[in-house]
């Protein structure tokens, strides 16, 4: 298996129980868009904080010009994406809110890849379909102790993967300036523009700012989703380095399945048939883009 495959996986793993963790928080600080900016704002600024320190460290030089422009991208779309996910994640329906943002996620990059790495290849592109399926059969099966998700909580799931698969194209032209330094300015850009959204929404009354509770249930939570996010995305920014971007793009977004198997360990919403054959379809699309010719 070659290595940008690997480093894929373990991002979906951490990636996974980041999304888990960052709803979880986003819930028990109120639920609303407010609180899901302000627990973003929170988990950004701590990571943030560890990024500069590593890079610091590490004597990497700050970045200039088109990768730290495709960096503050990568954090504005993230903003936005990570804010309607969490509050979607936060009204029950998890699988479906996950399954919906993982399949928007992968099918973006895998097109800008396309267009810019050329084919890669009929087995990998029956993969990409296979994987596609594995998304939704993991994180979309029927599960009776589940929330359903209304219109609302639907489109917040779009609006999230629309933004999840920007900000993978947006990373991997970032990463021209190395591991740290792309994640680190997409960082600012993410605490840039959810601070004006924040600011956006205390002007206006009855919108859900005032809810916002942080307790130290919310902290820990918080502060999962910054060990395991930050992490994800050092190893999706280094697997788009190593190779092709719809690769670890597509295998990376299988991310539900770990956030599906967190809910059903700590929810007890228990994995159905469906979701049980996704993971094996899931295991046949792994082989199948991983395939070294």
């Amino acid at each position: 298996m070659h290595g940008n495959a690997l480093l894929a996986l373990a991002a979906a793993a951490l990636w996974g129980g980041g999304d888990f963790s960052g709803g979880m928080g986003v819930k028990h600080a109120g639920g609303t868009m407010g609180a899901a900016l302000r627990v973003i704002l929170f988990s950004h600024a701590v990571s943030l904080g560890i990024l500069l320190v590593a890079a610091w460290w590490q004597g990497d030089a700050f970045p200039h010009g088109a990768p730290l422009a495709w960096g503050l991208v990568a954090g504005a779309t993230a903003g936005i994406a990570l804010a309607c996910f969490y509050v979607a994640l936060s009204r029950g329906a998890m699988g479906a809110s996950a399954a919906l943002s993982g399949l928007l996620a992968a099918a973006i990059p895998a097109g800008v890849s396309a267009g810019a790495e050329g084919s890669p290849g009929l087995l990998r592109l029956v993969g990409f379909l296979v994987a596609g399926l594995a998304i939704w059969l993991i994180a979309a099966g029927p599960n009776p102790e589940a929330k359903p998700a209304d219109r609302g909580t639907f489109w917040l799931a779009v609006v999230g993967g629309v933004g999840f698969g920007v900000y993978f194209v947006a990373l991997k032209f970032a990463g021209s300036a190395g591991v740290i330094w792309p994640l680190a300015t997409a960082r600012m850009g993410s605490l840039a523009f959810c601070s004006l959204l924040v600011g956006g929404l205390s002007l206006k009354a009855n919108v859900g700012g005032a809810n916002f509770r942080l307790t130290r249930m919310v902290v820990a939570w918080a502060m999962g989703a910054v060990l395991l996010d930050t992490s994800g995305n050092l190893l999706f920014i280094a697997a788009t380095r190593a190779g092709r971007l719809d690769v670890a793009a597509v295998l990376a977004s299988l991310y539900p399945a770990s956030t599906i198997l967190l809910a059903a360990w700590m929810l007890h919403e228990r994995p159905t048939r469906r979701q049980g054959f996704g993971m094996a379809v899931a295991a046949a699309a792994v082989v199948m883009i991983s395939y070294e010719f």
